[in-house]
């Protein structure tokens, strides 16, 4: 069973987030902890057959240098430019988020990687032991570096019956038809995606400050804002309908040209009739306190 954290932000607003717990926490630390060693495996070799001839000082110092970069750099690198995923929270579906729900930057990421290192599992540690009883002892399953850089471990996949089901606001195509949807990041249309597929789940506080988050960023990615009136779910499922008819059309004529005068299909091909076209427009959900036409559609 899923746990969830409720988060309060600065403004009051509850946050509904899935807490990755200690299980798939510890795989994932597995997974880093094999590659970072086979990482200095490949750094130690290196160095020994560069350095047989040289001072055994230098060798040494060279390599605690190494084992500092791989130990502590690789999780700061991985964090930082992925904002919160490691390849080992990748492989399990998990992310490192502020307490607010927003993604890491540099800093956290250093101060997890530097209580990690001296705290939590080597230098004062013992082997990880001091991680897993903070842990334990958090109901968010915290451990002291996300104490000290203020960020929560999340699971970053939902499950399937989670997405939603995304049409076309009425009124809606033809401004999204114009819309210049090349810049928008495929993670930023997974979230929203993800968000409308949970709206009734969340609380309606969370659900107001969440849609209207990732609607700024929709809009700055792609460069244009909703019509005047338009809600953020409604702008959103726009943006994501039309995303999705241009990707369908673009598989389509991958196909290639339609077939010229004269040709002649294989003697066993049966054409399929087409499926029923639906006239009804399916109705987009609408916020539980707003009224049944939340918004006036463009002209």
């Amino acid at each position: 069973m899923q746990e969830e954290s409720d988060l309060v932000t600065g403004e009051a607003v509850v946050l509904d987030l899935r807490v990755a717990k200690l299980a798939s926490r510890a795989v994932a630390m597995l997974l880093d902890v094999l590659v970072q060693a086979g990482l200095l495996l490949v750094a130690v070799i290196v160095l020994v057959s560069t350095l047989s001839g040289a001072d055994r000082s230098l060798a040494l110092t060279l390599i605690l240098v190494v084992f500092v970069l791989v130990v502590i750099g690789y999780p700061v690198l991985f964090e930082t430019l992925s904002r919160g995923r490691s390849l080992g929270k990748l492989a399990l579906g998990l992310r490192v988020v502020r307490l607010d729900g927003g993604p890491i930057r540099f800093r956290h990421a250093l101060t997890r990687a530097l209580a990690g290192f001296f705290v939590d599992f080597w230098a004062l540690g013992f082997l990880g032991a001091v991680a897993v009883i903070v842990s334990l002892t958090s109901s968010d399953g915290r451990r002291v570096g996300d104490f000290l850089a203020g960020t929560l471990v999340i699971r970053e996949r939902v499950p399937e019956s989670a997405q939603a089901n995304v049409v076309m606001p009425p009124g809606l195509a033809g401004w999204a038809a114009q819309l210049d949807l090349s810049r928008l990041p495929d993670e930023l249309a997974l979230a929203s995606r993800q968000f409308l597929g949970r709206y009734y789940e969340l609380s309606p506080d969370a659900a107001a400050s969440l849609g209207q988050g990732l609607a700024h960023q929709v809009a700055a990615a792609i460069g244009t804002a909703g019509p005047y009136g338009v809600p953020p779910w409604a702008f959103l499922q726009a943006v994501l309908a039309e995303r999705r008819n241009r990707d369908q059309a673009r598989l389509a004529s991958a196909y290639g040209p339609p077939p010229q005068p004269g040709y002649a299909p294989h003697p066993g091909y049966a054409p399929q009739p087409a499926p029923p076209q639906s006239s009804a427009v399916p109705s987009a959900p609408a916020p539980r306190d707003e009224p049944e036409n939340p918004f006036t559609p463009p002209a």
